[in-house]
């Protein structure tokens, strides 16, 4: 057996059958060329006889996109193979997939026409006979044909052999094994594709397929369960979107065939550094977010958070990653600040923003960060250079914030209630103002006995989202001399007493 596998892109058609979703001929024709790029070996570009637009989709993509066989789906109907051929018609490596419903489930539902029989089998006859009619007919259109046995996975065994052997002597070069509603476990799937094997006479002629859907949430272990057991072709969606719960997901299956070589033995042609931008394109395409916590993908598959992996992952990579994060396209690992990072992290971070801080400098800055932390659930480098300029660059204290209450709203008048320490002496006092930084400046000028005119203040968010530090930034001007005083808080009303208080130290240290 070959030790290659080839991978069968189905996200222009199973992936677009995802509720709520839709691609126009250009969108997929976007998408097929990036798939061109992540090298997969076959793109399922649509199903012609459904729309219009999704045959000129096919047919565009045929003319246009170069390395991967394009592939159109059809059921076993001669007008849907015919749609196929037309679109196809142009590709330099076309490749017609038609298929049937093969189990009992769908031979009773799908088919319970008379036409098609009045007992099961009947039907299973007339089944068999529509599955070798369609392929003989899309062979006469491409050389290159698969089959798909829909509901493989709940057909009956002996049957599903049967029709397999039929469609291989009728010329077809893949079969798929579809597990269509997810039902299969890995233990059973794997079987299957192992019994095909053994006991489809011709099935050395033929490529076999594994096709997953994940209701279960076992899409990628069946797929791979059936590598494992024979299969050479998976089919699959980038980010596993899809009908219901979705497909198997292409970058899982990949990155485990190429992580774990040592067990399955075989590889992919797929550029995985692809991924990363295949996956965000596919999202933003579908309108379909990637969970953060997504395999291979997701925007936390490479951060480490906690103390202890942090630890681990700053001494060797490897202690805590198994795939390298170049390998599917991000630039590199990240470490997450948070409250449960400790400071390693902190001390790490910190270098990589040019900061070498001793160890009194950085217990400082790592309680402070801690303060911080606690009030968000990341902290970005812009806070920490925040954090940095008010623990590092500190002018003598003579006056400090012990306590600060605001009262406001729109029918209330701003008042401020100020606690401050100057000189080890504890002064309090309250004033009211246009708004409350108004208010509570008035409030800090009346307790200090201050004469500064606040000749400029500034604010702007340093970080992202509701969580954000806000920067203050204060010029005031006291008999001819100006101060920069500045303060940073994720509270404005904070971070502005911090930067007027910060403003009259300056002040007080001009002597």
């Amino acid at each position: 057996m070959s030790d290659k596998v080839a991978v069968f892109d189905t996200t222009l058609r199973d992936g677009e059958q995802a509720a709520g979703t839709r691609l126009g001929s250009r969108d997929k024709l976007t998408l097929a060329r990036q798939l061109a790029r992540l090298k997969v070996d076959i793109i399922e570009a649509g199903y012609p006889a459904s729309s219009p637009d999704d045959f000129a989709a096919v047919e565009r993509i045929s003319q246009e996109i170069e390395g991967p066989t394009v592939c159109a789906l059809s059921r076993a109907v001669a007008s849907d193979i015919e749609a196929c051929g037309r679109a196809l018609a142009h590709a330099k490596r076309p490749r017609i997939h038609t298929g049937i419903g093969t189990s009992d489930i769908h031979m009773l539902g799908k088919f319970r026409d008379e036409k098609y029989g009045t007992t099961l089998a009947e039907k299973k006859v007339k089944i068999l006979a529509m599955a070798v009619e369609a392929v003989k007919l899309a062979k006469s259109f491409v050389e290159d044909v698969q089959f798909y046995a829909e509901d493989a996975g709940r057909s009956d065994p002996s049957y599903l052999f049967e029709v397999l052997a039929a469609v291989i002597e009728a010329g077809a070069t893949v079969v798929n094994i579809p597990d269509t509603t997810g039902y299969t476990v890995p233990e059973q799937y794997g079987a299957l594709i192992r019994s095909i094997r053994e006991k489809v006479p011709n099935i050395a002629r033929a490529t076999i397929s594994v096709h997953c859907h994940n209701d279960l949430g076992l899409a990628v272990s069946n797929a791979l369960a059936g590598i494992h057991n024979g299969a050479r072709q998976i089919e699959g969606t980038i980010n596993g979107v899809g009908e219901r719960a979705g497909n198997a997901a292409l970058e899982e299956v990949v990155m485990a065939l190429r992580t774990r070589r040592d067990y399955y033995k075989v590889h992919t042609g797929v550029d995985a550094r692809e991924f990363s931008r295949t996956s965000r394109m596919v999202s933003d395409m579908l309108g379909m977010l990637v969970a953060p916590n997504k395999a291979v993908v997701g925007a936390n598959a490479f951060s480490h958070s906690s103390g202890i992996h942090v630890d681990g992952f700053l001494k060797d990579r490897e202690t805590y990653e198994i795939m390298r994060p170049e390998d599917v396209g991000f630039a590199e690992s990240r470490v997450v600040l948070t409250a449960r990072t400790g400071r390693a992290g902190l001390r790490d971070r910190l270098k990589k923003l040019g900061y070498e801080l001793s160890k009194e400098e950085l217990d400082l800055t790592y309680q402070r960060f801690l303060v911080v932390a606690d009030k968000k659930q990341e902290v970005f480098d812009e806070d920490l250079m925040a954090i940095l300029h008010d623990e590092l660059h500190p002018v003598p204290a003579a006056c400090q914030i012990e306590y600060l209450q605001i009262y406001s709203g729109t029918s209330s008048i701003p008042t401020a209630t100020v606690r401050l320490r100057i000189n080890e002496e504890v002064k309090q006092g309250a004033a009211i103002g246009n708004g409350p930084v108004d208010a509570v400046y008035r409030a800090i000028s009346a307790v200090t006995g201050s004469s500064a005119n606040l000749v400029r203040y500034d604010i702007r968010a340093v970080t992202s989202g509701t969580e954000a530090m806000g920067e203050v930034t204060v010029q005031l001007e006291q008999n001819g001399r100006r101060v920069l005083g500045r303060g940073a808080s994720t509270d404005v009303i904070e971070a502005s007493a911090k930067a007027y208080v910060d403003g009259l130290n300056r002040l007080a240290s001009l002597g």
